[in-house]
């Protein structure tokens, strides 16, 4: 059995310290991985509901007839909240019981499909015989607020209590959303900050082509995106496309600055303790007033880093966070998609020709705007449709020159399929969604189970 451990690790006594984290995170171009990261909803078959943790059919359920596969429990108290496995990444909970795949570092594309394909089989068998079902999109097509049942976790009461205080749609992003994104490696400083300025600039062309999200509360929404809209409105202290990162000057320390301004939420201590809205400088000073006189460690730090949500997230690694979930086909086009654009030089070069003469508005304009219009939205005076397809050819230039390839001699371009057509057309998943719902669905939102569920 596995609990949260007690934070012990190494105490922080500069800034200094933070960066060095961060640079901590090079690697050399051979020992570069992936890490792809996905959510889905589960749901009652028969009734459509939100699972409960407890129950013959509740999440905690979930959890332990996943434990036939070889993942170990991780407890919070005398609650399961994850599970976790050698070599296989781990399995844990979101808010409002959103069942999340943190995959294991791997080389390939194809291993990732090959990863998330038997996830997915040992997710289904488990589901079927509780009587539940999995939806992939980016935001729940029909719950309210009260029909999500919260996750028996300390952090997200403290979370909960305090998303209403700094934006209206934080319990939103908690409980009626979800995501996949992708994590990737960098060699050195210089090498982060020209990953990072492409993936920001581009990131919401991902949001565009991954758009699935048209529907709250059973009825179109008007937008394409909810999930994506549901960020500008969660808390921009922690969100958003970060301009500073294209500035001089932008590096680890840069990053560190900004995670620092950014407020606390807790800090564990065999336990949760409420630090919401405090500074984590406070607390490296010694003069938090949750707990006066002690200073954080590494593992305080690495807690603090994984409470900012920018579109792109440096921890010792990038994130991609921008796109909706979606169907099985569409979760391995992600890592398909950056690293072809960011592993292979000459296609970050080319990339970063297409973004490098976008102003800061023009980014702002774009990430604003993508939720409603998605591929037609605008920048720079070009369509999101048109920047899409160019960059699409990049990334699939990259993934060629990359060469790795499966046991059938086929390499990684194929995975940008399901993304070229989207592109090609102008039309997005969600879009498709709401042409089924004005037609042959006869505006019943029941019908996205049936024909969107994996």
């Amino acid at each position: 059995m596995t609990s949260i451990p007690t934070k012990e690790s190494a105490p922080i006594t500069s800034k200094d310290q933070l960066a060095a984290y961060a640079e901590a995170g090079c690697k050399p171009r051979e020992q570069w991985r992936v890490g792809t990261e996905h959510e889905k909803f589960l749901y009652c078959l028969e009734s459509y509901k939100a699972l409960t943790y407890e129950g013959e059919s509740g999440i905690r359920a979930m959890l332990e007839g996943m434990q036939r596969f070889g993942w170990e429990p991780v407890f919070e108290g005398d609650n399961v909240i994850a599970l976790k496995a050698p070599g296989k990444g781990s399995v844990s909970l979101e808010p409002g019981g959103q069942f999340e795949l943190s995959g294991a570092p791997l080389e390939t594309v194809h291993q990732t499909c090959s990863e998330v394909t038997a996830h997915r089989a040992q997710v289904k068998e488990v589901a079927e015989e509780l009587g539940c079902g999995l939806l992939g999109l980016g935001m729940t097509p029909n719950w309210r607020r009260e029909d999500v049942n919260w996750m028996p976790k300390g952090r997200y009461k403290i979370m909960r209590e305090y998303m209403p205080k700094v934006g209206n749609l934080g319990i939103d992003m908690m409980t009626r959303t979800c995501t996949v994104q992708v994590n990737l490696d960098y060699d050195s400083e210089a090498t982060m900050v020209k990953m990072m300025r492409v993936s920001l600039a581009l990131q919401p062309i991902a949001t565009a082509l991954w758009a699935n999200s048209p529907f709250t509360e059973g009825k179109p929404n008007g937008l394409l995106s909810q999930r994506a809209a549901v960020w500008h409105d969660t808390d921009k202290d922690r969100t958003g496309m970060m301009p500073f990162a294209f500035e001089d000057g932008m590096g680890f320390e840069r990053y560190v600055d900004f995670v620092l301004d950014a407020p606390m939420y807790f800090v564990y201590r065999d336990g949760y303790v409420d630090a919401s809205g405090l500074s984590f400088r406070d607390f490296m000073n010694g003069t938090l007033p949750a707990l006066p006189g002690e200073t954080p460690t590494i593992d305080d730090w690495e807690d603090h880093l994984s409470t900012v949500f920018p579109e792109v997230r440096l921890k010792r690694f990038l994130e991609m966070r921008g796109t909706d979930s979606g169907p099985w086909a569409r979760l391995c086009a992600l890592p398909a998609f950056w690293m072809g654009l960011l592993y292979d030089d000459q296609a970050l070069d080319a990339a970063w020709d297409v973004v490098k003469g976008w102003t800061a508005v023009e980014r702002d304009s774009l990430y604003r705007s993508v939720p409603e219009k998605a591929l037609k939205a605008e920048v720079a005076g070009r369509s999101a449709q048109e920047v899409a397809l160019q960059v699409l050819d990049i990334s699939r230039t990259g993934l060629t020159r990359r060469a790795r390839m499966d046991s059938a001699g086929n390499d990684e371009t194929g995975f940008l399929t399901p993304l070229q057509e989207i592109a090609a057309s102008g039309i997005t998943p969600a879009e498709q969604m709401l042409g089924a719902f004005h037609s042959k669905w006869g505006g019943d939102i029941t019908k996205v189970f049936s024909e969107y569920s994996y």
